[in-house]
């Protein structure tokens, strides 16, 4: 009875936590036609942070309520999500996924290197105790790790404003009046987003406890299919409506965004402890997810329907092996 009205409200928040967020991406893009932002600002940039916010503000709440095992959990499947079962329902839907753009099959590289940096600050903190040293310092992810986390994700940023030049204006313009209506939307959006963040964290550690899994695995499992949602949507709109390259700079740039910018400000708050044997299975899979989207979109410069069924049984893979893990 109770882990059923748990579920029930988990799902709630879940589903405000989407809405709002969608809210306040499409009033965010209406203020920066407003600001008369270039499609570079508002694609690659105000976007990407957008569709991130419900990892950030749970993982925020997570760090907030002492369990940021949540967050990293979150980080990691949203990670996989994105990689795997959000671009392979995108390719299916638009057949072929063309990735044209130099700067963007640049991202991806830098992506891969960002996505590596939480897990060398992991391993790096065994390493120091496996040989006696640092031995204060406990496995997992420091304050000082989350200062370099957001510095990484500082770089990416001042990376992406040096390329700015190279993208057109938006023709779209965002009259006055819409645009105090829009900026209303984006506060009550903002602040109701907050809100069920903090009920998602809160229904999910009840349901943690309710079916004796990890907060760790909690947040791969289930809340990372809540906060990716808002990937999802916006793949899907933008390859449908023929703006792939967007649709693949949202995803690098959420990736990196989850792996630095979520992480960072999670460690900062509190550090993050996890059992080293979950996390590596778990982080590793995530590096050979990430691996393979590379590479097949480096193949052709292009990502087929084949491939994102590929990448579909790639994710059930993954569900396989996390969950035999935690039999064992």
């Amino acid at each position: 009875m109770v882990l059923g009205i748990n579920l029930t409200l988990f799902v709630i928040a879940c589903v405000i936590l989407v809405l709002s967020n969608n809210f306040l991406v499409k009033s965010l893009s209406k203020i920066s036609y407003f600001l008369n932002l270039n499609e570079f600002t508002i694609g690659f940039i105000l976007v990407s942070l957008a569709t991130s916010l419900p990892e950030i503000f749970v993982g925020v709440m997570s760090a907030i309520n002492g369990i940021p095992e949540f967050s990293i959990g979150n980080v990691i499947g949203s990670n996989i999500l994105d990689l795997t079962l959000v671009i392979g329902i995108a390719a299916l839907l638009a057949k072929t996924i063309h990735i044209d753009s130099k700067i963007i099959r640049k991202d991806m590289v830098y992506m891969l290197v960002l996505v590596m940096l939480p897990v060398f600050l992991f391993v790096d903190h065994h390493i120091w105790n496996r040989f006696g040293l640092f031995k204060g310092m406990t496995p997992g992810l420091s304050r000082i790790d989350g200062v370099i986390l957001l510095f990484g994700f500082v770089s990416y940023i001042y990376r992406l404003i040096r390329q700015e030049s190279k993208f057109s204006k938006t023709v779209e313009h965002t009259p006055k009046k819409e645009a105090i209506k829009y900026m209303a939307i984006f506060l009550a959006s903002l602040t109701l987003l907050l809100v069920s963040a903090h009920y998602v964290v809160s229904y999910a550690e009840a349901l943690s406890i309710d079916i004796n899994i990890s907060p760790f695995l909690m947040g791969i499992f289930l809340i990372s299919l809540g906060t990716s949602l808002p990937e999802l949507m916006f793949e899907a709109k933008a390859v449908m409506t023929g703006h792939q390259s967007m649709a693949i700079g949202d995803l690098v740039g959420s990736v990196i965004t989850n792996s630095t910018l979520v992480l960072g400000i999670t460690a900062v708050i509190m550090p993050i402890h996890v059992n080293a044997a979950i996390y590596l299975t778990s982080i590793m899979f995530m590096l050979f997810a990430s691996f393979i989207f590379f590479t097949l979109a480096e193949s052709d410069n292009k990502i087929t329907w084949t491939e994102g069924i590929a990448l579909l049984l790639l994710y059930v893979l993954f569900i396989v092996i996390e969950t035999y893990i935690k039999t064992i």
